[in-house]
């Protein structure tokens, strides 16, 4: 914005994400908690606060920055302009709250070391709740603050999770009878599949890729098709394919030591039964589904039922509220499938670089 749009940057004087923002038009007060504020590149991760070292990289002031704020603490009221504004009343305590995926673990009672969760929406999300920064010398990883205080999280992300699926909706969903919806009929045909896909496997690199690979021209990629094979072995790949590419994750956990004792799946994912079964299968653990199907706004109110003094701590939130509704144990013949079918698929993205690098090296000698 400096270089290219410098009118707009001559007027900039306070630093907000939008849920901030909306705060500061609720309460007259500038905060971000220490969640999000990981997400700016400007905080001092494993201190929890602003780096001055950060700021002055980037040639910002600090007096731009906002007061940070545990997720879980009182950091502004709400005004009287704010209660005109929304029909609310003034005076009642504003908790700083967090992101999605913070929040969305509170929900999913991901806030002890060694609780994990795996979550399959648009993009797909593996995170795990630590007692200390656990950092990948890599960067494959997240390292942020969580909205625990004196916690923090490492996680890995899939770009096109559940949005594979949703792909193959668009482009071929409308063979399916009117009223039929696709996210039922498809996993219906996938399951009359047996586990591995008689062979297919789907790297679902739709839109580059973030963990591990960190390569924005990375494409998907369909493999191991032959005559026989039909669409329920398409979509069956699919599904298998987008939990190998959240198992890469789990596979630096172990580089990592951050402990795993249990998973937890969230987002339309956990919806399918076999999307379930797949995930078991493929992380050759039980996972678990909870109660509670609200996700972030679920772990937003309890963070705000922390704030207000319902609860003394997140955890005892997470006790008292969070039920386990369902373990889904791994399939002992579909994982030994599974794992031998992951080390195939590990085998896919070194091959698709390697084309895209020798027919870049073709075009230019060209």
């Amino acid at each position: 914005m400096r270089k290219h749009e410098p009118q707009l940057f001559e007027q900039f004087s306070t630093l907000q994400l939008p849920k901030d923002f909306v705060r500061y038009r609720l309460t007259g007060e500038y905060a971000m908690d220490m969640a999000d504020a990981s997400g700016t590149l400007l905080l001092d991760v494993a201190k929890r606060r602003w780096s001055s070292e950060m700021t002055s990289a980037a040639g910002i002031d600090a007096s731009v920055l906002p007061t940070l704020f545990e997720s879980c603490e009182v950091c502004a009221r709400v005004s009287k302009e704010g209660a005109e504004a929304t029909g609310l009343a003034a005076g009642p305590p504003v908790v700083a709250g967090t992101g999605a995926q913070a929040a969305g673990a509170v929900g999913l009672g991901i806030v002890a070391p060694g609780a994990v969760h795996a979550t399959i929406g648009t993009s797909g999300v593996v995170f795990a709740s630590t007692d200390k920064p656990a950092l990948d010398p890599r960067g494959r990883l997240h390292t942020f603050c969580h909205a625990v205080p004196n916690r923090w999280h490492v996680m890995g992300v899939t770009q096109a999770a559940g949005l594979s699926l949703r792909w193959f909706r668009d482009q071929f969903g409308t063979l399916f009878e009117s009223g039929d919806d696709p996210y039922d009929a498809l996993p219906r045909e996938a399951a009359s599949v047996p586990p591995g896909s008689d062979g297919v496997m789907w790297a679902p690199y739709l839109m580059g890729e973030r963990t591990p690979h960190l390569d924005p021209e990375a494409r998907a990629a369909l493999v191991g098709l032959a005559a026989n094979h039909h669409r329920g072995h398409i979509v069956r790949a699919i599904l298998e394919g987008v939990a190998f590419s959240l198992r890469d994750t789990f596979s630096i956990f172990e580089e990592m030591d951050v402990p795993v004792r249990n998973i937890r799946l969230g987002g339309g994912g956990a919806r399918s039964p076999l999307w379930r079964q797949s995930q078991a299968d493929v992380y050759n653990r039980s996972v678990e589904i909870v109660e509670a199907e609200e996700g972030a706004a679920y772990g937003a109110a309890l963070l705000a039922g922390v704030g207000a003094g319902v609860w003394k701590t997140v955890d005892d939130a997470c006790r008292e509220i969070v039920r386990v509704r369902q373990t889904i144990q791994a399939d002992a013949p579909g994982s030994v499938i599974m794992q031998r079918q992951y080390q195939s698929y590990r085998r896919i993205y070194p091959a698709l670089r390697s084309i895209r690098e020798s027919s870049s090296s073709s075009s230019q000698s060209a």
